[in-house]
């Protein structure tokens, strides 16, 4: 039997796990000018678990989100569903604030996963999560080498659990073709990333926070979140907007919005998972400069995503997701590529979003005492866990300056506060971005043929140009 279908490829429609789960029943917009103790820009996870952690902390406050479309209308809800302790811009901090200050930013890291999953089932939010870990292959010689000092260097920072495993072991997990290795850590989890974040919302309402959705912010000042609809004034203004960062006045070059595309295939018959295993569901990743990640569903399909067309000009964002045909092309490419027995297999849906990315790479959370702005992201594609931290972290900086609270391990962790240089002006910041993944996917194309267990030249040259390293 092999799963096979005539249907068309649905492609946007934000993505598919709105078509999965359904979009949500709209909140009403902002009514007119109001008053709130904290507003928060954005209904994402960055927002609404800054809402959730403000409102458990301190039950008496009056807390505002303000969202431009729906709540996870943004990456919150198109992304793939991987809970994982990556964190952008560790080594740099490491390199800013010292080897310890950064094994503690890991160590936070690793415990987020625990927080995310003990968090949803206490509060009954059911997103098909499976903690099974993740998975990451190398099937090339340079790959094989990125990764053993991957893995060494997740050791040195701390985590003592990361499993090295050679070709027999990795087939025994998952069987991806030609793949001769892998590293495996126990802090990562499958989830469906709308459940997740409808849960969520239904939540921090249900805790009385007030939730305002198709009301976009226009610009954020002291004390002030101004919108076609009105404005909230508010002593603490939090900017939890992500990718679309870059639609608020005067936030043009702060983050970049880097596009990420996805697809998910018709669900697989038995026999074809018997070609390829993964038994243990683990999130699935790969060591090429252009990645990969995947999962696999509640319902077993396979669901893979990668860059796709990496940004638009002037910091454009999507129109709901809808997707080239080469990068729906592309991504199936590499699911065939990986497993050999889907070359029948139907791609159901596809869709794009957008995540944030700063100068430096570096995810960062930031609370101004002299105006009361805040603000968190920059996680460049490793946000499902990350938000959770930054809200925590967001919500011990607020204690701290309404004098509610002391110094907390989280307020002095590396990225707290952090300040990075804007981007470049267009077109600068266009071709900067096209030419660095061009130079990614060719690398990843030569190592495909090579013999050679170093990483391509044209992979550190963009490394190097891209600030990355």
């Amino acid at each position: 039997m092999s799963s096979t279908s005539n249907a068309p490829t649905t492609n946007g429609g934000i993505s598919y796990w709105y078509a999965d789960e359904g979009i949500p029943a709209p909140r009403e917009p902002l009514g007119g000018d109001t008053t709130a103790d904290v507003c928060i820009v954005g209904g994402g996870y960055t927002g609404l678990w800054t809402a959730y952690y403000l409102k458990k902390a301190v039950p008496f406050l009056d807390i505002t989100v303000l969202e431009a479309k729906f709540c996870g209308y943004g990456a919150s809800g198109r992304n793939g569903g991987w809970l994982y302790n990556g964190i952008a811009g560790r080594d740099r901090y490491a390199a800013l604030h010292g080897r310890e200050a950064a094994a503690r930013l890991q160590q936070a890291m690793n415990d987020t996963v625990g927080e995310v999953v003990d968090t949803a089932a206490a509060e009954g939010i059911d997103a098909d999560i499976h903690r099974g870990g993740v998975l990451e292959v190398a099937y090339t010689p340079a790959q094989l080498g990125r990764l053993r000092a991957f893995h060494a260097a997740e050791l040195a920072f701390g985590e003592q659990d990361r499993v090295l495993l050679g070709a027999r072991d990795t087939a025994a997990r998952v069987k991806v073709a030609g793949a001769v290795g892998s590293t495996w850590t126990p802090h990562g989890a499958r989830l469906h990333p709308a459940k997740l974040v409808k849960g969520l919302a239904d939540t921090v309402e249900a805790l009385g926070v007030t939730l305002h959705e198709s009301t976009p912010v226009t610009a954020i000042e002291p004390k002030h979140a101004r919108t076609p609809y009105g404005t909230v004034r508010a002593p603490y203004v939090l900017r939890c907007t992500e990718g679309f960062t870059p639609t608020i006045k005067g936030q043009k070059r702060s983050w970049l919005p880097m596009n990420s595309s996805m697809i998910v295939t018709d669900p697989l018959p038995a026999d074809l998972w018997e070609t390829i295993g993964w038994d243990g569901r683990e999130n699935l990743g790969d060591m090429a400069h252009a990645y990969m990640y995947a999962q696999r569903t509640a319902d077993d399909r396979i669901a893979i995503g990668g860059r796709g067309v990496p940004y638009r000009f002037g910091s454009r964002t999507d129109n709901d997701g809808r997707t080239q045909p080469a990068t729906v092309t592309a991504l199936r490419e590499i699911l065939v590529r990986f497993f050999p027995t889907l070359a029948g297999t139907r791609v159901a849906h596809a869709w794009s979003g957008v995540l944030g990315v700063p100068r430096d790479w570096c995810a960062t959370v930031s609370l101004d005492r002299s105006t009361g702005l805040g603000w968190a992201g920059g996680y460049v594609g490793s946000g499902v866990a990350t938000t959770n931290l930054a809200a925590r972290t967001l919500r011990d900086l607020f204690l701290q300056d309404s004098g509610q609270g002391g110094e907390t391990d989280l307020t002095t962790l590396p990225w707290v506060n952090h300040k990075v240089r804007k981007w470049e002006p267009e077109p600068f910041r266009w071709l900067g971005v096209q030419g660095m993944y061009a130079a990614y996917r060719e690398a990843d194309r030569r190592e495909l043929t090579a013999h050679s267990a170093d990483t391509h030249p044209m992979a550190r040259l963009a490394d190097r140009v891209s600030g990355r390293h």
